[in-house]
């Protein structure tokens, strides 16, 4: 990207919910992984009106006590089985393809942080045909079910001449707000994935419902 980096917003995209339509494979994986313990399962609307990370605190809201062990083994592979099958039937969200290549043409960087495992994650954004887009794709590496923060800063400095207050996340959880902060970056979250409006607003940050629209904002936050 050259030092012009530095003063052109850079966007980190997340993958789940934001630049990819999965809200049905989760949510249908997440009942897959309730029916191994014998939970009812869920609506749509309740999964994003409890919805929350570490992921065995959302399970804690809907079981009236965290999983033990034991369980979240169960219910984490069984969520990641059924979630693999489903996912092959969901699209990029409406105009995400469009965006990305015009955020490119227009000569500015973006990259991709998913909490989907890594080794998934690339040749999943590779499928889609859009993995020329980013500078970078990161998924993520270590055990599943904790925060972004980490990765995040682990990701902004693999970046080179990308500084923080420049770099604007896009996401659907309020999670991505707080890896945002965590970093010194600014976030914009975006109504169409895991979160409801109302639980997106907790966090204190822009909220939008559609992905034009958080593009357009970032680009003014960011420069």
């Amino acid at each position: 990207m050259g030092t012009h980096g530095h003063h052109r917003t850079h966007l980190v995209w997340d993958w789940n919910g934001t630049l990819l339509d999965d809200n049905t494979a989760v949510v249908g994986a997440t009942n897959a992984a309730f029916g191994e313990v014998g939970l009812a399962p869920i609506t749509v609307e309740q999964y994003r009106e409890t919805y929350c990370v570490p992921i065995p605190r959302f399970y804690e809201r809907l079981m009236g006590r965290l999983p033990t062990d034991a369980e979240w083994e169960l219910m984490d592979g069984a969520f990641h089985r059924h979630y693999a099958e489903r996912r092959a039937d969901c699209g990029l969200t409406a105009g995400a393809a469009e965006l990305l290549a015009q955020w490119q043409l227009g000569g500015r960087s973006q990259s991709l942080l998913s909490m989907y495992g890594h080794e998934h994650l690339v040749p999943t954004v590779r499928g889609y045909g859009i993995e020329r887009h980013f500078v970078r794709v990161d998924g993520r590496t270590g055990p599943s079910g904790g925060s972004k923060a980490q990765h995040m800063e682990r990701h902004l400095a693999a970046l080179e001449h990308i500084s923080p207050e420049h770099t604007v996340v896009i996401g659907d959880a309020v999670d991505d707000a707080v890896a945002a902060a965590h970093v010194g970056a600014k976030a914009v979250l975006f109504t169409g994935g895991s979160h409801s409006r109302a639980s997106l607003e907790e966090a204190g940050v822009p909220v939008v419902d559609t992905l034009a629209e958080a593009a357009a904002l970032a680009r003014s936050l960011g420069e």
